[in-house]
C-alpha cells in the first residue's frame, strides 16, 4: 500500500471511530508500528489528527463542515471578484459543469447571458440560472446536502459520469500542490471525482482560506488540475508550487471601488 493510499486509510478508519491506538491502525493497513507512528506525524503536522500516547483521534479541521450560512460570508467579496475571473474562461457554446460551493454560485450568476448548457447537482447554481433563456440547465437530482445546497449519492454519481463536459468548475475546502483538492466529506468527493472524470478541463475556484489547507479526502489531484482561480491573498509559496506542478493561476483583484462589478487578473504558469 503506498504512504498516500495507507494515509487515506487511517483517515477514514479515524473519522468513523473517533480515535484508534497505533496497534490497531498497524493491523489495519498491514504496516509496522513505527511507520504508523510516521503517518500520524505527518498527518497532525498537517493538522489532520490529532496524536496522543499509543494513537491518535481525528483532528477537527479534518471533518468539520461550515454550513451554508458560514461559507457565504467568507472572503464574500474575493469570491465574487474570482468570479469574474472566472466568466472570462468559459466560451460561448461550451457544455460545462458548476458544482456546488458559493462561489460557483457567484459564477452562474455571471452566466445568464451566454449560450451555454450547464449541467450541475447544486440547487443555488439552477436557482441562480433558473430565468436565464440562454443558458439550458440539466439539474442532477439525488440525495440533497444542506451544508453545500447540492447533491450526493450514487445515482447523482452515475448521472454524472455519463455525461462529457468541455469544462468543469469546482471548488472544496483545502488546496495544497502537495495533495490537490480536498473535503471533509467523501461523498462530496466522490461526486466531485465523477465530475472531473467526464471533463476535458479542471478549473478549481478557491479563495485565500482554502489554499494551503488540507482536508480529509482528496477531490482532484494537483496533476489534474488545469487552473486554478484565486484572489491576491492566497499564499505565495503555495501558490509558487502549484505553478511549478502546472496548475495555471488566475489571480483576481477587486476593482477600485469594488462592488461586485469586476475584477483584473493575473496569469502565472510555471515556466
Amino acid at each position: 500500500m503506498f504512504t498516500e493510499e495507507r494515509r487515506q486509510v487511517i483517515l477514514s478508519a479515524l473519522s468513523v471511530h473517533g480515535s484508534a491506538s497505533v496497534t490497531d491502525l498497524s493491523r489495519m493497513v498491514r504496516a509496522s508500528e513505527i511507520t504508523i507512528r510516521r503517518d500520524l506525524r505527518a498527518l497532525d503536522e498537517a493538522g489532520l489528527v490529532v496524536r496522543h500516547r499509543g494513537g491518535a483521534s481525528v483532528g477537527r479541521s479534518s471533518m468539520d463542515e461550515l454550513s451554508y450560512r458560514e461559507k457565504a460570508v467568507v472572503a464574500a467579496e474575493e469570491k465574487l471578484a474570482m468570479a469574474a475571473v472566472a466568466a472570462d474562461l468559459v466560451d460561448d457554446g461550451d457544455v460545462i459543469m458548476l458544482c456546488p460551493g458559493t462561489t460557483t454560485q457567484a459564477l452562474a450568476q455571471r452566466l445568464t447571458h451566454r449560450r451555454l448548457m450547464v449541467a450541475t447537482t447544486s440547487v443555488l447554481v439552477a436557482s441562480a440560472l433558473v430565468d436565464s433563456t440562454d443558458v439550458e440547465v440539466l439539474l442532477i437530482g439525488g440525495i440533497l446536502r444542506g451544508s453545500i445546497r447540492g447533491v450526493i449519492g450514487g445515482e447523482a454519481e452515475k448521472a454524472v459520469s455519463r455525461l462529457r463536459f468541455h469544462k468543469v468548475f469546482l471548488s472544496g475546502n483545502g488546496l495544497t500542490a502537495a495533495n490537490g483538492l480536498s473535503t471533509p466529506n467523501m461523498h462530496v468527493a466522490s461526486i466531485d471525482r465523477a465530475a472531473v472524470d467526464s471533463a476535458k478541463r479542471v478549473m478549481v475556484l478557491a479563495d485565500h482560506t482554502k489554499v494551503g489547507v488540507d482536508s480529509m479526502v482528496q477531490t482532484v489531484p494537483t496533476e489534474r488540475i488545469d487552473t486554478l482561480v484565486t484572489d491576491v491573498r492566497a499564499d505565495r509559496g503555495e501558490l509558487d508550487r502549484l505553478a511549478a506542478a502546472g496548475v495555471q493561476l488566475r489571480i483576481a483583484e477587486p476593482a477600485d471601488g469594488f462592488a461586485g462589478r469586476g475584477a483584473s487578473s493575473a496569469d502565472s504558469t510555471a515556466s
